[in-house]
């Protein structure tokens, strides 16, 4: 029999102050003094996970992951009865992993310690930059001074698990700013940094009316250099774009990558969940819910529930699912247990690894499927290669 991956919470809050005009998430900017239905938005929350409970069977909680939108628009209270009201329902792991996503705003601020006190043992902070016109550029609310005050607060509170967001490729931006960023980051003594680089997604301000962003080579410069600093700072890459002193990686965002299961619940809020056995292996499904916040809502009285689709993982196309996560991580994964997650026979593999090592692509080893770094920057590249795109 196939053991079950483990399991994770996905929890989405989707409102936020304003929306960024490089943003595709699910967020609805409400403006700065509006009041959220955090009541109705819990129990809505409860129900929803209380109708996907089946799908968990007692299986325990690894990590939970609330993100947005801006989480830390809502109160400490709420998420007290919200873990409290989890907790009530699935068995978590004595040392889970429990991540805010939060704005370094003044906005939101003051409510950290209550937040550790509910707990929540890490927080993801969107800095993004400290540099006040980037900030300014990227229609974030708050500033360089902020993003350092929360992170001071954060450290108050009793938090010892800090992430913070930060973009590169900005408009205008040169490899000493980008730098500097990176630099203004590890003063804070940040256990974990999510360093990516800002691209124009479909359905965004950024899409329609794109700024103008640094030339290929100057991109090149800054991610060279900007690698180069973290790893020399203790920060070592996991994953593509992302950076961790040791033991601090992200539980949560690695049982993504290496194809775990989760739940997920909230207003647009997706799941991926394994169960039974078809003839390759695992049957995964996908799942997601009723995007529109309102609509969401009104969903807690609708016999109909929350879900607004799913979707059956085809055998034919786990090899790209699987490939697409497990590559995005500097270790990469075995191919025993590429075999185990697909169902698919190393040996059917062989010629086109085989390609992908000659191109430099591929670390030399005939045990793992790993990115060497070129593959990490040419993932699509990769993927296409030994024929999973």
């Amino acid at each position: 029999m196939i053991s079950l991956p483990p399991l994770a919470l996905y929890v989405h809050v989707p409102w936020c102050v304003r929306k960024c005009p490089y943003c595709d998430f699910n967020s609805h900017g409400v403006g700065r003094e509006a009041s959220l239905p955090e009541a109705d938005y819990l129990e809505a929350l409860l129900a929803d996970l209380a109708a996907d409970l089946p799908l968990a069977a007692g299986r325990e909680l690894a990590s939970i992951f609330i993100g947005g939108g801006t989480p830390s628009l809502m109160s400490a209270g709420f998420y007290r009865e919200l873990l409290a009201g989890i907790t009530a329902r699935l068995p978590m792991a004595p040392d889970i992993e429990i991540t805010l996503e939060a704005n370094p705003g003044t906005l939101e601020r003051g409510r950290f310690a209550g937040y550790r006190e509910a707990g929540i043992n890490r927080l993801s902070l969107g800095v993004q930059s400290f540099q006040d016109d980037q900030l300014q550029a990227l229609g974030r609310i708050h500033s360089g001074h902020d993003a350092e005050a929360a992170v001071a607060e954060a450290r108050a509170a009793g938090f010892d698990n800090l992430n913070l967001d930060l973009m590169h490729g900005l408009p205008g931006q040169t490899p000493e700013l980008a730098l500097d960023d990176l630099e203004r980051a590890l003063s804070l003594g940040t256990e974990h940094l999510s360093w990516y680089q800002l691209t124009l997604e479909p359905n965004t301000e950024f899409y329609s009316r794109p700024p103008r962003l640094p030339e290929e080579e100057v991109l090149w410069d800054i991610q060279d250099l900007g690698h180069e600093h973290l790893e020399a700072a203790g920060l070592s890459r996991y994953e593509i774009s992302a950076y961790a002193r040791p033991q601090r990686r992200s539980r949560h965002n690695l049982n993504y990558w290496r194809f775990g299961d989760y739940l997920g619940i909230g207003a647009g809020a997706h799941g991926k969940l394994s169960a039974g056995e078809g003839d390759a292996g695992l049957l995964i499904e996908r799942r997601w819910k009723v995007r529109q916040p309102q609509a969401y809502l009104r969903r807690r009285h609708d016999p109909r529930g929350f879900m607004a689709g799913r979707s059956r993982i085809q055998e034919s196309e786990l090899a790209l699912e699987f490939a697409m996560n497990a590559l995005r991580l500097v270790e990469g994964v075995s191919l025993c247990n590429w075999q185990t997650a697909t169902g698919f026979s190393p040996a059917v593999l062989e010629a086109r690894l085989t390609r992908a090592r000659k191109k430099g692509l591929l670390v030399e080893d005939a045990t793992r499927l790993q990115a060497s770094p070129q593959g990490l920057l040419f993932l699509n590249e990769l993927l296409a290669l030994i024929g999973m795109e």
